[in-house]
């Protein structure tokens, strides 16, 4: 016989099970549909980036091509102007220096005129024998040995002053023929206004008195210096054009100082006196 407080206890035993069941049944249910949630946001998210990577891929390659078809291409940019200037004539620079300098053999009273056969064109110049015949006569002598053959003119200046530089066998700037020559007629009247005129042609110097040697400027523009560098020469009216069309190529830097574009090379230079 099952007494009121047994059956009291199954009947509470019993509610407790179901109650049990009902959790795990609704927890069960909850895994699932939670399960299924997931499952349609991962196929949602893979098919938005699969989307979002064509969209990309279609838009470089879309834009691209519409890019063609309805706008008209800019130029590109300007490469670098032709050089104006042939090949250099066959043969090497002779590496040759000297103790000391040479022996003064001009006539002071005689006209004496140089022409640089260059790659670019002739450039003649009239010497000034009578000023600076100690320039004169060094390059008179440093013509006749073949020094300036095949030697590059390695610098260009279009900021400032207005040169180009040449007479260095090295091509680097810091040549010459071993010995130093004196500065001479730093008093000319074409040096007014501390400028050296365009058609002026001049030694090169380390910024010591006296310390020219081989390397030399010419002035294609007036450009303002001081009266430190002795002026030996006049370039002609033909040599004047072929030295603008150098300097209109322009320099290798950007800055107005470096190599000149031009390949300016020195295929032959020859003193003449007159």
């Amino acid at each position: 016989m099952v007494t009121q407080e047994q059956r009291r206890r199954q009947l509470a035993r019993e509610k407790f099970l179901r109650q049990q069941q009902r959790r795990t049944s609704a927890r069960r249910k909850s895994r699932m549909r939670n399960a299924a949630i997931a499952s349609v946001l991962g196929v949602i998210l893979i098919g938005s980036v699969a989307l979002y990577t064509t969209g990309v891929v279609l838009g470089d390659d879309d834009s691209k091509t519409n890019a063609g078809a309805e706008v008209t291409p800019s130029a590109s940019a300007p490469s670098k102007a032709p050089d104006p200037c042939e090949k250099p004539a066959e043969g090497k620079v002779k590496p040759q220096t000297w103790k000391k300098e040479p022996a003064m053999t001009i006539d002071k009273s005689a006209k004496y005129t140089m022409k640089l056969a260059t790659t670019c064109g002739d450039i003649d110049i009239a010497l000034k024998g009578d000023a600076a015949p100690h320039t004169v006569n060094s390059f008179d002598f440093l013509a006749g040995k073949g020094f300036f053959d095949h030697t590059p003119c390695h610098r260009l200046t279009t900021n400032g002053i207005y040169v180009l530089q040449c007479g260095d066998p090295t091509g680097q700037g810091n040549g010459g023929p071993g010995y130093t020559i004196p500065d001479e007629n730093l008093k000319d009247k074409s040096l007014k206004s501390n400028s050296y005129p365009a058609g002026t042609v001049a030694m090169a110097n380390t910024g010591q008195p006296n310390s020219g040697g081989s390397q030399f400027f010419l002035v294609y523009q007036d450009s303002p210096l001081p009266p430190s560098y002795t002026p030996f020469g006049t370039i002609s009216d033909e040599g004047m054009t072929v030295l603008k069309k150098i300097a209109e190529a322009g320099e290798s830097t950007g800055q107005g100082d470096g190599a000149p574009n031009a390949t300016v090379v020195i295929d032959k230079a020859t003193v003449t006196k007159s």
